[in-house]
C-alpha cells in the first residue's frame, strides 16, 4: 500500500518545521534505542515515516548534501548521523539500521549474514510453533479440491461464500486508517460479503463518525470526503510463501469498462507498524487505463520519509482489469519474487536494487482514490461514479516449504517477537495492544464504538 501504497506525491517539508521536529525527537529516538548520543552521535531525525509519502531526491540531496542509501555513497563512519537514511558505523548492527551493503563496504572481517528462511526469536519472545500438517486455515469449500504448486503448501483460502466476522475472526480484523494523500477512510462499514465476493465500496459518503486517532496509520487523520474500506490480517505473521488473489477493478462508471478514472485497487503484504521496518509486495491495478497493473517492492528500516531508492516499481503487462476476474500471484522468497497474472510470469526480481523484504508483514486489500490532483492511480478523476466497488472472488495463501517461523500455530500470535508486535493494531476493536511508542512518543488512542 501500500502500501501501503503508491507513493507519488508528497508536499515538499519546511525547512523550520524539520528543524523543530529533530529537535524534539532526539532524546525520544536515543530511548528508541534509534541512535547512542553516549558514543557522541547524531540522535536527530525529521518527520515521521509515512507509507504514503515521498521526497523528491532533490530536495534531499539539497538538505543533507549526499544521496541516501548505502555506505558506497556516505562512507564508512565512527558515530550515528541524523541525515543518513541508513548507518555505516559500529553500532548500526546493534540498533539495526546498517546500510545493506555496510558488512561488505565497512566491516570485511564480518560479511553479512546470508538470507535465512526464517529469524531466531529474541529473548523473552514465543518460539515458532508448526500448525497441523495437512490443515487448510480460513474458510475453504468443503471437499474442495486445489491446486498445488511445488516447493509451497496451501495453508490458507479465504472462498468470500459467507460474511467474516471482521470482528472476532481469529486471521482476519478491518483497518481504521486513512492515506495522507488519499481522499478516503477506512471503515469496516465499506467491506461488504455478497454473491460469494468481497467487495470494497468506496462510497462519496464520509466514513460514520470517524475518529482522528487512527491505530492502522498510528496517527491522527483529518476529515476525509470520501469513505471505503481495508481487508487485513490481524498479526504480521505472513512471510514466504505464494499469495493468490482473484479479483476484478472496478468499472469508472457502471456497464462501461473502458472508461478511464482514478482509482488504487490492490493486494499486498505490508510490514505493520511503518516506523520501524518498511517492508512491501503489492499489486496495484489504477484507474489510468483498462489495463493499468503496476507491481512493487520495497524494503527500508528507520526511514522517516520515502526516498529514492527504497522501492522498484514495475507495470506489468496485463489483460482488461476490470470487464472480468484475473488471478494475480506473486511467489516471495529469500533470494526472489517472482509476479504472474493468470498463470504467466510478468516480473522477476532477484538480487540488486531494492533488498528482498525479510520481515513478515499483514495481508492487506483495500481500495482508495488519490487526493483531488489525481497526481496516481489515473488523472480523470472527475469521471468517477461512486459508489465504486472492486470484487474479490478468492484469497489463497502457499506457505513455502522452507519457511519454519511464519505463520503462528493456528494464524494465531503464539510466534510473533517483539518486533512483530511493535504498534500492531488494526483498529480500537481488534483488542490487539497498542505496544511501543513513535520516537519515543505514545501512540494516540481511539475508543471501541460497535
Amino acid at each position: 500500500m501500500k502500501r501501503f501504497s503508491a507513493l507519488l506525491l508528497l508536499v515538499p517539508v519546511v525547512a523550520a518545521a524539520e528543524e523543530s521536529e529533530e529537535l524534539l525527537s532526539a532524546a525520544a529516538l536515543a530511548a528508541d534505542n534509534q541512535c547512542d548520543p553516549a558514543a557522541g552521535g547524531d540522535c536527530s531525525l525529521s518527520a515521521l515515516q509515512k507509507r504514503s509519502q515521498k521526497q523528491s531526491v532533490e530536495a534531499s540531496e539539497e538538505a543533507h548534501g549526499k544521496l541516501w542509501g548505502s555506505c558506497a555513497q556516505y562512507g564508512c563512519s565512527h558515530s550515528y548521523h541524523s541525515w543518513m537514511g541508513c548507518q555505516c558505523n559500529s553500532a548500526c548492527a546493534q540498533y539495526g539500521n546498517c546500510c545493506s551493503d555496510y558488512y561488505s563496504k565497512c566491516a570485511p572481517a564480518a560479511p553479512a549474514p546470508a538470507p535465512a528462511p526464517a529469524p531466531a526469536p529474541t529473548v523473552g519472545d514465543n518460539p515458532p510453533v508448526t500448525s497441523t500438517p495437512g490443515q487448510i486455515y480460513g474458510h475453504p469449500t468443503p471437499g474442495a479440491s486445489y491446486p498445488a504448486h511445488a516447493g509451497f503448501t496451501l495453508m490458507l483460502v479465504e472462498e468470500f461464500n459467507s460474511p467474516i466476522d471482521l470482528d472476532s475472526d481469529p486471521i482476519w480484523t478491518w483497518s481504521d486508517g486513512g492515506l495522507t494523500e488519499g481522499q478516503v477512510r477506512f471503515q469496516k462499514q465499506n467491506i461488504l460479503f455478497q454473491g460469494g465476493k468481497m467487495k470494497i465500496s468506496v462510497s462519496s459518503t464520509p466514513a460514520v463518525n470517524p475518529q482522528t486517532c487512527s491505530h492502522a496509520e498510528v496517527a491522527d487523520i483529518p476529515d476525509k470526503p470520501l469513505s471505503s474500506g481495508e481487508f487485513r490480517s490481524r498479526h504480521n505473521i505472513f512471510r514466504y510463501g505464494r499469495y493468490e488473489v482473484r479479483m476484478k477493478a472496478p468499472s469508472v462508471k457502471p456497464g462501461n469498462p473502458n472508461i478511464d478514472g482514478n482509482f488504487i485497487s490492490t493486494m499486498f503484504v505490508f510490514r505493520d507498524a511503518k516506523y520501524k521496518h518498511w517492508r512491501e509486495i503489492d499489486f496495484e491495478i489504477t484507474g489510468e487505463g483498462p489495463a493499468a497493473v503496476t507491481t512493487n517492492v520495497l524494503s527500508a528500516d528507520n526511514t522517516d520519509r520515502w526516498k529514492e531508492g527504497i522501492q522498484e516499481s514495475r507495470q506489468v503487462s496485463a489483460p482488461n482489469t476490470r470487464s472480468d476476474f484475473h488471478t494475480y500471484a506473486f511467489e516471495w522468497l529469500p533470494t526472489s519474487i517472482t509476479w504472474y497474472i493468470d498463470g504467466k510470469k510478468v516480473r522477476q526480481k532477484t538480487g540488486g536494487g531494492v533488498p528482498i523484504p525479510d520481515m513478515a508483514g499483514k495481508v492487506m486489500m483495500n481500495m482508495w482514490i488519490f487526493g483531488e490532483t489525481y497526481g496516481f492511480g489515473g488523472r480523470k478523476g472527475h469521471n468517477n461514479v461512486y459508489p465504486m466497488e472492486s470484487e474479490y472472488d478468492w484469497f489463497r495463501f502457499y506457505k513455502w516449504d522452507g519457511e519454519t517461523h511464519y505463520p503462528c500455530s493456528g494464524f494465531g500470535a503464539g510466534c510473533l517477537t517483539s518486533d512483530d508486535q511493535y504498534l500492531s493494531s488494526n483498529n480500537p476493536c481488534d483488542g490487539i495492544p497498542q505496544t511501543g511508542t513513535v520516537y519515543g512518543k505514545a501512540p494516540c488512542r481511539a475508543a471501541c464504538h460497535r
